[in-house]
């Protein structure tokens, strides 16, 4: 007669049954995929030279959906992945709440509708873009971008105090990072590549038992 096998002793770590992320129970959540599709729809149409501050504020702030570490850790992630990063992130968001219906919901939100608008525009700047006030006006949409990028940069530099890498770390990456690509014009996979590393290291050591 063949021996049972042994127990597997109770102390020993599960595995997770998913390596999707999972919302917060507590935080609301977009209703449904029309939900998710409609607010999507309405973030790319506020996001005049980018939509980085408009779905931080909206997804963050107003809705609830994420924390601003969440959202950190997730648009981090969205940027070192291949691809258009806010359309990255809007399928990260969707993929969270509804799997993989969320994330063609969600970005089919972010290109649909400003897709059509973008061809009917282009048709209309083909015959005005010489004169003056239209150049004149895409100089200050450019202006007005850049201020928005870096009023939610310092919206979400406030999660940095809850890093598990030191604050000190962090400022001087960022800074880092900041003089690398804008003044000494490194290129990008580079800094990613050794900043991007060297905060792995970091924050493995902070999480490391």
């Amino acid at each position: 007669m063949s021996a049972s096998p042994s127990p597997v002793p109770p102390d020993l770590p599960v595995p997770p049954a998913t390596a999707l992320p999972t919302p917060d129970p507590e935080r609301p959540r977009p209703a449904s995929l029309t939900d998710l599709f409609v607010s999507f729809t309405l973030i790319a149409l506020q996001g005049f030279g980018g939509v980085l501050a408009v779905i931080q504020q909206q997804v963050v702030e107003r809705k609830r959906w994420m924390s601003n570490e969440e959202f950190i850790e997730e648009w981090s992630v969205a940027q070192i992945m291949p691809g258009p990063n806010v359309c990255n992130l809007a399928m990260m968001i969707g993929t969270r709440h509804f799997g993989l219906a969320g994330a063609m919901s969600a970005l089919a939100g972010i290109l649909t509708v400003p897709l059509i608008l973008v061809l009917c525009l282009a048709l209309v700047y083909a015959q005005f873009s010489a004169q003056p006030q239209v150049q004149g006006a895409l100089r200050g949409m450019a202006a007005v971008a850049a201020g928005l990028i870096a009023a939610t940069g310092l919206r979400m530099s406030v999660a940095l105090s809850n890093n598990v890498i030191p604050l000190a770390a962090c400022v001087a990456i960022a800074a880092t990072g900041f003089v690398l690509l804008a003044w000494i014009r490194v290129p990008l996979a580079a800094v990613i590549a050794v900043l991007g590393g060297l905060g792995c290291v970091l924050a493995w050591r902070g999480l490391k038992p």
